[in-house]
């Protein structure tokens, strides 16, 4: 009986379509009233009057209870849907769409590693559920002392983010129990990803297996596998010939030597490519390099045996999602040919088939805050690429996120879904199941998206009209904000470096102080 009569809540909108149903039976109640009644013979006149009472009444019921089902289906939608917020109203109707293609949607692979892969996983997420993400698992070239065994999770840190941005429920507590650190007791200063993969690793006897056992343990969409299981080193040459063997030095030794990365490389170089990943490369119909850093997450995955000649053979789109910002130490003074061909000079052409990369458009507050770091935007240029069959997209597809310039995670997934949909028309298959359902989706997004949008413009606009402020103040408060945070920053870095010269002075005093002492 209480849902029977939360069926009458404004909110529901049944009301309408109950009195649509109720109108329905009256005029076909006064239709069968009059042909009951009527004493004298029936003339054409009044045939026709009955007739268009039974129609309208047998229309009004059969179309109130296709809308009553409709409606009751997108409020099944609208409390199950992980897109909606809870009181903003979005039109659902396109929502409605088979389970079944989400779960045999298109098989993708992203190979990557950082906060760049993490951003690509949450939006393809809500396309398909048949993903794998292959992420580098790295010794970094360090000893972990006596705990080298329970600190195996900072090889793991990549799968770990991967996991959790995988999760199905994006307010699940998967993510804090994954950053979670110990404080007290025995276990203090250790997270739980330390001791969870420690013992993962001694019941599935090695580490890769270990990651492979975690997708059946964690609830998410697709599966996170690391690109290969056997022991390997991120080394670097520099153009000066110096070698790096430790993967967290190179960005430090190349400001040092006031040099640039030559090229990366495997030790040992006969790393083998884990069977499933080069499994799910065959049978994909999108591959996604990137984005992430370039020498250390996106070609040392290139470099495992195997994975590149799989990518080249494989039949599926291959799409490289090019950094926004580079990396100090890494890609100074990089534009977008020179990541592209930092690819091929590794693994060769026909890795890549289209490029997408950013527009350039990022706040230039933001920009200053990277500047501060060494950081700045990657050079839109594109001459000097060498593989020319490769196709470039650009798309404004920088977006604020925590005070960090981070890729527009649905506006990648869509790029790459509308990619595999045209590859389904050009095959002729626009009338299949498949394409229809993902096109319909695809759709359905674009018009959540801008409702969020217009509703988030609203919001702000309307914190922003305080009385007392200008136009200006209006306009620009999130661009004064930034000057002054960046400002802020900057004042705090000088002072912090100013003291830290003090002390080395008045370490040298002191020793020159006590040298002199001694001497007499």
């Amino acid at each position: 009986m209480k849902g029977f009569f939360g069926w009458f809540k404004d909110s529901s909108k049944m009301k309408r379509w109950i009195m649509l149903i109720l109108v329905g039976v009256v005029f076909a109640s006064f239709g069968m009233a009059n042909m009951i009644a009527s004493s004298n013979a029936i003339t054409f006149l009044h045939a026709a009057k009955i007739i268009v009472y039974f129609v309208i009444g047998f229309t009004c019921v059969v179309l109130g209870i296709i809308f009553i089902n409709k409606r009751t289906m997108e409020l099944f939608i609208e409390a199950t849907d992980d897109r909606l917020d809870g009181n903003e109203k979005v039109n659902v109707n396109s929502l409605i769409f088979n389970k079944k293609v989400y779960n045999k949607g298109p098989k993708i692979v992203v190979i990557g590693g950082g906060s760049g892969l993490n951003n690509t996983l949450d939006g393809l997420k809500k396309h398909t559920s048949n993903i794998t993400a292959v992420v580098t698992v790295s010794d970094y070239g360090e000893s972990f002392g006596k705990n080298n065994e329970t600190m195996l999770y900072r090889q793991l840190e990549d799968i770990k983010d991967s996991i959790a941005s995988l999760a199905v429920d994006d307010e699940s507590k998967m993510k804090e129990l994954l950053n979670y650190k110990f404080s007290e007791g025995s276990v203090n200063g250790i997270t739980f990803p330390d001791l969870y993969f420690a013992a993962m690793s001694e019941i599935s006897n090695s580490t890769a297996e270990a990651v492979k056992n975690s997708n059946e343990i964690f609830k998410i969409c697709g599966k996170v596998l690391p690109v290969t299981k056997d022991k390997m080193k991120i080394c670097a040459e520099l153009e000066n010939g110096y070698l790096i063997e430790e993967k967290n030095k190179i960005a430090e030794t190349v400001y040092d030597k006031l040099t640039k990365v030559n090229r990366v490389y495997l030790n040992p170089t006969n790393c083998k490519a884990l069977p499933e990943v080069i499994q799910a490369i065959q049978e994909a119909d999108g591959i996604i390099i990137g984005p992430g850093s370039l020498y250390t997450n996106v070609i040392p995955n290139l470099l495992v045996n195997g994975i590149s000649r799989a990518i080249k053979e494989s039949k599926a789109i291959k799409l490289y999602v090019c950094n926004i910002m580079t990396e100090p130490g890494l890609t100074d003074n990089y534009s977008v040919s020179d990541h592209v061909n930092a690819i091929i000079d590794h693994c060769g052409e026909g890795i890549i088939d289209y490029c997408l990369y950013d527009t350039g458009e990022v706040i230039p507050e933001f920009i200053k805050k990277y500047n501060l770091d060494g950081a700045e935007l990657v050079e839109q240029d594109l001459s000097q690429v060498k593989d020319k069959k490769i196709k470039f997209i650009k798309e404004n597809m920088s977006v604020i996120k925590d005070d960090f310039v981070r890729h527009d995670a649905m506006l990648i997934a869509d790029t790459l879904i509308k990619m595999i949909l045209d590859d389904l028309k050009y095959k002729d298959k626009q009338n299949e199941p498949e394409y229809l359902m993902m096109n319909s989706k695809l759709l359905a997004d674009k018009e959540i998206m801008k409702d969020k949008k217009r509703n988030e413009r609203n919001k702000k606009s309307k914190k922003e009209k305080v009385k007392g402020k200008s136009k200006f103040a209006n306009k620009y408060s999130e661009r004064i904000e930034s000057i002054r945070n960046a400002d802020e920053k900057a004042a705090k870095r000088k002072k912090a470096n100013t003291k830290k010269r003090e002390i080395e002075e008045n370490k040298l005093e002191k020793m020159k102080a006590f040298k002199d002492s001694r001497e007499k």
